[in-house]
């Protein structure tokens, strides 16, 4: 199958005073037959990093590879070719799916089995997509308007795979429903993984369903990756103050929330984006930088993100602990892409509706 990549992936938005850098110079993995989280608050660019990515925001600086190879940018700064090798699955079915289109239409249109095509290959094609989502063949003659949340985004699913992609986007494809029909819709991403071999990037703002579903985690503040790595090494040791924060917003059960206490991430208010601190982006509201200690210069003259890219487990962060190992290496350089554990935390959401 295929590998996806970002290298130094840039996208602005305005001009002069008025830019705004909603993508800052992102170096994303995606490995193939693997399924990687992208989370964050509101805002961070998630959203706009994955719609970069399958050409629906303009990129201004950087590429989009696919096994090693760079997606040609046309003059607009959207990339070409990418049409049926990344396909990408909205947070609201019910927006992305035409209201006047029976799921059966629906389906055999992104297939490319129009009416030319014999009505028994058309049946056909689509019997096998609902079958893939886990659809019964009886939706096929209702319109979107007469199906569930979780029946509308497992029909947009059947869409996007309908063209045989190798890479998955889903853009916090659960936020809207409920939490047992988000169970089985992410338990269908895991089968289709297994059974079809595609990578997928998952964009979330819920850490305990990334952590479900994900075999790696990224984690994007105001535009940069701050830290990525395995998901359970970056869920169980944190490398990165804003990863820990907002591990820490997460309730468990037995601690009580006065318990929690809080941090100066929530006691400062988050800066402009269209106006970024220097260094660090977090520093203005960092529990462990300059606010809090003084001798922690460094933070806002120089950009963390040199060097950590080196590391599997990397964190963008002049502080993050160092943890060597036998070869001076850091602990989880070596440490193999684990599947996700079955049982994630209930967690409360960091934010409410779209992201960007």
């Amino acid at each position: 199958m295929t590998t996806l990549e970002t290298r130094d992936l840039t996208v602005r938005f305005g001009r002069g005073d008025s830019t705004l850098v909603a993508v800052d110079g992102v170096d994303l993995t995606v490995a193939e037959k693997t399924i990687v989280g992208l989370v964050g608050e509101s805002g961070s660019g998630k959203s706009t990093l994955a719609r970069a990515i399958v050409g629906l925001a303009s990129i201004s600086d950087g590429h989009v590879l696919l096994d090693g190879v760079a997606m040609r940018r046309r003059s607009s700064g959207h990339v070409s070719g990418l049409n049926r090798r990344v396909q990408m699955v909205f947070q609201d079915p019910f927006a992305s799916l035409n209201p006047r289109m029976t799921v059966g239409a629906a389906i055999a249109e992104a297939a490319g089995t129009g009416r030319r095509t014999r009505r028994a290959v058309r049946a056909k094609e689509v019997a096998e997509l609902l079958e893939l989502v886990h659809l019964d063949q009886a939706v096929t003659r209702e319109l979107p308007s007469r199906l569930s949340g979780g029946q509308r985004q497992r029909v947009a699913i059947a869409r996007a795979l309908a063209v045989r992609p190798e890479v998955l986007i889903a853009d916090e494809i659960t936020s809207s429903l409920d939490v047992s029909v988000q169970s089985a819709v992410l338990n269908l991403l895991r089968d289709l993984r297994a059974e079809l071999g595609i990578s997928i990037l998952f964009v979330s703002h819920n850490l305990a369903t990334v952590r479900y579903v994900s075999d790696a985690l990224a984690v994007m503040y105001l535009g940069r990756l701050v830290e990525a790595g395995p998901t359970e090494a970056v869920v169980s040791e944190p490398q990165h103050p804003y990863t820990r924060s907002l591990l820490g917003a997460v309730p468990q059960l037995g601690v009580s929330i006065r318990d929690v206490g809080t941090s100066t991430l929530d006691a400062v208010e988050p800066p402009d984006p269209r106006h970024p601190p220097n260094g660090c982006h977090l520093h203005p509201r960092c529990p462990v930088g300059p606010m809090v200690d003084p001798t922690r210069q460094i933070c806002i003259e120089d950009d963390p993100r040199e060097g950590a890219a080196e590391r599997l487990h990397r964190a963008a962060c002049h502080f993050a602990p160092k943890q060597p190992g036998a070869n001076g290496t850091s602990r989880f350089e070596s440490t193999a892409l684990a599947p996700p554990q079955s049982t994630a935390r209930v967690a409360r959401r960091l934010d409410h509706g779209n992201d960007d």
